[in-house]
């Protein structure tokens, strides 16, 4: 069976380097805040090109924090799509916070020639959610942002690498935020997340948030002495073991990035299928490919087909958010191309560790369906 993802062969291919890391951890008898911690946030800034950033138990909490730090939350608006992984949108209702959606284009990002008429008094923030790999036009986003005093938080989950313009994903917006859910570009072996932004401010207010609101960092404050908390604030740790597993697969991140983009280019020249659309790079864009959608109005026979010829394929995502019970009272009007992408979209095998016989054998049987 071809998998849709898989991890095994990769981490064989690190397994020593992570378990001497996760070795040295254990013995150290420091779990939380240390060494691991430190060097790993070091090294993320330096490869995102962000002032500021602070390591947090997950990518959801990453906006959530976002959002807190900015005081976003109840009778506040926050715009973003329905065509999203939950996070996004659990984030948001999680401060408080109510949702508007509005729809995608043909790259599956949001659409930004609908964002100033979804713009009321309540709105405070937008969220781009840089999908499957690709950055939103962020220029236009900024634009917006500036003329009505909304702050942008971008959602990077699932663009680690991504450029617009040759600019860092996650350097544009006031934040920005990344997970480390073992799928993504950079994964853990569990849950983690990343805020970065180039405001300090926010920087110090975002990490006294994710540990209950002390300063446990600083110790020119006489409360640092204490179990002190300046404000309230939540639980949200990256471990020094997810911190030394990514130590280690950050020294990789660039060559695995150019492996999924040379798969996709072999998607790209080798699907020849008329009846598959495939996805496209946009303009004064890296595309990083943690996803590979392609779309096809028949897609359930499709997965049947590819099934039976034992390739595992995914579908992100079946159900837009709007449609689901647990946010159906959030505000949106025309979602026509978000719908329609629901029923259509699917996704290729697309990990570092894939092997060329697989790759072919999935566009041969792609072009006969």
């Amino acid at each position: 069976m071809i998998k849709s993802w898989d991890y095994k062969k990769e981490y064989n291919y690190l397994k020593k380097g992570i378990l001497r890391s996760i070795d040295k951890v254990l013995k150290s008898g420091n779990l939380f805040f240390g060494n691991e911690l430190e060097q790993f946030e070091k090294k993320f800034l330096k490869i995102n090109k962000s002032k500021y950033g602070v390591a947090v138990g997950s990518g959801t909490d990453a906006i959530y924090l976002s959002l807190k730090a900015l005081n976003i939350g109840k009778n506040d608006e926050v715009i973003t799509v329905a065509n999203t992984a939950i996070p996004t949108v659990a984030a948001i209702r999680n401060t408080g916070a109510s949702v508007r959606f509005i729809d995608v284009g043909k790259d599956y990002l949001i659409d930004v020639n609908k964002i100033e008429k979804a713009i009321t008094k309540k709105t405070k923030a937008i969220i781009p959610v840089h999908l499957y790999g690709q950055s939103c036009d962020m220029e236009k986003i900024i634009k917006i942002g500036k003329k009505y005093k909304i702050k942008i938080i971008e959602d990077c989950a699932q663009a680690q690498g991504a450029t617009f313009k040759k600019k860092k994903v996650g350097t544009l917006g006031i934040t920005g935020c990344y997970s480390f859910y073992p799928t993504k570009i950079l994964g853990a072996y569990g849950d983690g997340g990343f805020v970065t932004t180039n405001n300090k401010n926010l920087y110090l207010k975002i990490r006294r948030l994710r540990f209950y609101g002390m300063e446990q960092m600083d110790s020119s404050k006489w409360w640092n002495k204490k179990y002190f908390a300046v404000e309230n604030g939540t639980n949200s740790r990256l471990s020094e073991i997810q911190a030394a597993i990514l130590n280690i697969k950050i020294k990789y991140l660039n060559t695995f990035i150019k492996k999924r983009i040379k798969i996709a280019k072999m998607y790209d020249s080798g699907i020849t299928n008329p009846k598959i659309i495939k996805p496209f790079e946009n303009k004064n864009n890296r595309h990083v490919y943690h996803l590979y959608v392609v779309a096809c109005d028949n897609r359930d026979s499709v997965l049947k087909i590819m099934k039976e010829n034992k390739i595992s394929l995914g579908i992100q995502y079946p159900y837009p958010i709007h449609k689901m019970f647990a946010y159906k009272k959030s505000t949106y009007s025309d979602l026509t191309n978000t719908e329609n992408f629901s029923k259509k979209i699917f996704s290729l095998p697309i990990y570092p560790m894939l092997e060329k016989a697989k790759i072919k054998k999935i566009i041969n049987i792609l072009n006969k369906v």
